[in-house]
């Protein structure tokens, strides 16, 4: 059973289209496990449709329709070179890779620290947004912090305990500058995550601190 799940102050942005792209990312991660998140979008998407129905008409700009056709037949743009693929991280066994992630470049594991892994996400449309898989191994935990902004969280597998609640399989954890906490892995499971970091972390020590800043976290 899902817990914890994003509150209307993303579905709503989602809704209309405002939400960035890198949190638009994880809580549509969260939506592809969550019947009842994806009813509430819905809903908002439906009010949104009648709102904008009984809104007053603008008046378009006289050349609007001539700009529109030249936007539909201009042609679009060639990459100078086709990407490389890559191998994606490998997941536990059973984990099934998110949806959202489909048109993603994500890298390989790379050593966070003991026990602890992270992957790289590129948004191809938001390149610059902090996307990351992190791999925390049963009973570990990351070290002390707070936020610079906001961090969302979409748990794929495994649970951990942040003091606050125990958030597991499915899972979404939304946490800012008013959050002070220390996830610890539960026994038994690495914890997998998809996160967004909206800006530095901010660890209690100097080593953590100068490892998260080498990985852009």
């Amino acid at each position: 059973m899902i817990q914890h799940h994003p509150g209307d102050e993303l579905l709503l942005p989602l809704a209309a289209g405002r939400l960035g792209g890198g949190q638009a990312l994880v809580v549509s991660a969260h939506l592809e496990g969550c019947a009842e998140c994806r009813v509430r979008l819905h809903t908002l998407q439906a009010l949104g449709g009648v709102l904008l129905e009984q809104s007053e008409p603008m008046t378009l700009h006289g050349d609007a329709w001539e700009r529109t056709l030249q936007c539909i037949a201009a042609p679009a743009a060639v990459p100078s070179a086709p990407a490389v693929p890559t191998p994606r991280p490998v997941l536990p066994a059973g984990v099934p890779w998110p949806f959202s992630l489909r048109a993603c470049a994500v890298s390989g594991w790379h050593w966070m620290g003991p026990g602890m892994r992270y992957a790289r996400i590129v948004l191809p449309y938001d390149p610059a947004a902090r996307l990351f898989l992190l791999s925390i191994g049963a009973g570990r935990s990351l070290p002390r912090h707070t936020h610079g902004g906001v961090e969302l969280t979409q748990v794929l597998c495994g649970a951990f305990d942040d003091g606050r609640a125990v958030f597991a399989t499915g899972d979404f954890d939304a946490a800012d500058e008013t959050v002070h906490h220390q996830p610890v892995v539960r026994a038994g499971e690495t914890c997998v995550c998809l996160a967004y970091v909206g800006a530095r972390m901010r660890f209690d020590g100097r080593i953590a601190s100068a490892i998260a800043a080498s990985i852009g976290m």
